[in-house]
């Protein structure tokens, strides 16, 4: 079951009215104690402001623990890891600029400073056997993620399952890119992450979401809609019709459904509350490779795999009139291929496995994502 709000600003008292919705439609009060630890999850995926479309916006973030305060939970934390370094510095910067220091103010949740992690086998794990998550996923009783709706590069969609990457320490996260630079075994890897995380309620701030060139680089759009489930496939369900993408086409959701932890499609689906609003147009990425295959016969991907890999995939090209030569990119690359000469970074692409961290990173948009010419005929 998902329930939808249609939410049309940050306001504070719509968003406030919104999640009362949502508790009330999907009876979460049931989840939860007073005497519970609960921790809040947004997605922080790098420094920008609130208005800037690519965290979750603080304003959702209060509505929640406001209303987790009203249930009688007292224990509350905000906590993520964004890409880069896993530092005390580069989370203060980050909650700072995403506006989550203020919601911590306002509401006296606490800041996630903590930047241990603990190796935790995988749950039913199918590809990655076990996963260091940070400590305040660990140590709660309870865990709500709240997602950006956000297109992504390489997995499609920045959803309710994808939200959970942050649930591993810093630049460990690139090594899960090196480790799994296939599509379909990166994807995999997220759905084993997301069984052992297991969120008990996953929100989603789609009021402004982004299009394009996500989850950092995209265009911004106004969705108007709060929504939220207790499962994150079902969210991501709905999340698909919202963006005019068939099921199937998002790997995660493939995979949840063919090891059956993801039972309904979206006719199947139970929405409540207000009606879906759906946006056929809504920009995909330009990293067609995956969606070239998908539409592919299972039994012959291996044979087009090639064929793909040489001509049909887009790559990252990198601006040097806006690269400012930060290495931001150098430092997420999980093959090493990027390297700062001269105050301009550089990509050996011989060596480059695509995963678009360097573009998901790249602080100043200096990364683009670029088509082979053959793809837009």
């Amino acid at each position: 079951m998902v329930s939808v709000k249609h939410t049309f600003s940050y306001d504070p008292f719509e968003m406030e009215k919104a999640v009362e919705a949502h508790f009330e439609l999907l009876r979460l009060d049931e989840l939860l104690r007073p005497d519970m630890k609960v921790t809040v999850k947004p997605n922080l995926l790098l420094k920008r402001r609130p208005e800037e479309g690519t965290t979750t916006h603080p304003a959702l973030v209060t509505a929640i623990i406001r209303r987790l305060q009203k249930a009688g939970v007292t224990d509350i934390t905000i906590a993520d890891s964004p890409g880069g370094l896993y530092t005390v510095s580069q989370l203060t910067g980050i909650y700072r600029a995403s506006g989550m220091e203020q919601a911590a103010k306002e509401t006296g949740a606490k800041l996630n400073l903590d930047t241990n992690s603990h190796e935790t086998p995988s749950r039913n794990g199918v590809t990655s056997p076990s996963f260091p998550i940070i400590t305040p996923i660990i140590e709660a009783d309870l865990v709500i993620s709240v997602c950006k709706l956000k297109s992504h590069c390489m997995a499609g969609l920045s959803g309710g399952v994808k939200n959970l990457f942050g649930c591993i320490p810093g630049l460990t996260k690139p090594d899960y890119h090196w480790r799994y630079p296939k599509e379909e075994d990166f994807c995999s890897m997220l759905i084993d992450l997301c069984e052992t995380v297991r969120p008990a309620i996953t929100f989603c701030d789609a009021v402004i979401s982004m299009e394009g060139d996500g989850p950092s680089a995209g265009q911004l759009r106004q969705t108007n809609m709060t929504l939220c489930s207790t499962s994150p496939y079902e969210l991501d369900l709905a999340l698909c019709k919202v963006i005019g993408r068939e099921e199937d086409d998002i790997l995660t959701i493939r995979c949840a459904k063919e090891r059956g932890i993801c039972e309904k499609t979206f006719d199947e689906l139970k929405l409540v509350g207000d009606d879906l609003f759906c946006y056929a147009d809504f920009k995909r990425p330009r990293t067609m490779s995956m969606d070239f295959l998908s539409k592919v016969p299972r039994f012959l991907r291996p044979l087009a795999r090639p064929i793909v890999d040489t001509f049909l995939t887009t790559r990252p090209h990198i601006d040097l009139k806006k690269c400012v030569g930060c290495g931001k990119c150098a430092e997420s690359c999980p093959a090493h291929t990027i390297r700062v000469e001269k105050g301009k970074a550089r990509i050996i692409r011989s060596e480059c496995i695509r995963c678009y961290c360097c573009h998901e990173m790249c602080p100043v948009r200096a990364i683009e994502v670029k088509q082979n010419p053959l793809l837009r005929l």
